[in-house]
């Protein structure tokens, strides 16, 4: 399968899901945006890494990571989203250490956030996006103006919110609580969030 390079486009806060962020990644050769739920500290710290004036006074969590990993001469080479399943991106980090390459599982808002720090970049397989990315009708004035911006306006930010919930507009409300217990029994709560919002809407 090809692997297509992924740039940060952007971050929003969700209008529908309390407390949680939308993150759109780009496609480098192409127009189709990949957007992807993430949590407040996950969006705080990718805001941060993005915001090359913004020190913080001690390491956040991702920050620690780096620091370790430098200190023992690990290096994050590359971050792939390579799975796709209901709604929720799968992620790994490919590692180097002494010219031995590991793979390390993580979450898509961790592995983004590593990313921008150890300078990897990011991958999906065209099979994940042509299922899950869209095509946002951007102002170019408008793209222009904001270059410098991590904030994506609120017009961006509907279209991505109805393409995120259309993956459990589907589901019956049993299968919905089935996956809602599958979520929180994997500690995936940010799928848990997006189904427990699509449950309280009907």
């Amino acid at each position: 399968m090809s692997l297509v390079r992924l740039n940060i486009k952007g971050i929003s806060y969700s209008q529908t899901q309390n407390g949680a962020y939308a993150l759109i990644l780009n496609e480098v050769d192409g127009d189709r945006k990949l957007p992807i739920v993430i949590g407040a500290f996950e969006a705080q710290s990718i805001a941060i890494a993005l915001e090359k004036e913004i020190r913080p006074p001690r390491p956040l969590t991702h920050d620690l990571f780096k620091n370790f990993a430098d200190r023992f001469d690990i290096v994050v080479k590359q971050v792939i989203i390579h799975k796709l399943v209901d709604g929720v991106f799968y992620s790994s980090l490919i590692c180097e250490r002494d010219k031995i390459e590991e793979i390390i599982d993580a979450r898509t808002s961790d592995a983004i956030a590593l990313a921008l720090r150890f300078k990897a970049p990011i991958f999906t397989y065209k099979n994940i996006l042509d299922k899950a990315g869209i095509y946002l009708k951007v102002n170019p004035k408008k793209e222009t103006e904001d270059q410098d911006s991590i904030l994506v306006d609120d017009m961006v930010v509907e279209e991505i919110e109805a393409s995120i919930q259309d993956n459990y507009m589907d589901k019956s409300l049993q299968e919905l609580h089935t996956l809602l217990d599958e979520a929180v029994n994997n500690e995936d709560y940010e799928k848990a969030a997006k189904i427990r919002d699509e449950i309280s809407k009907r």
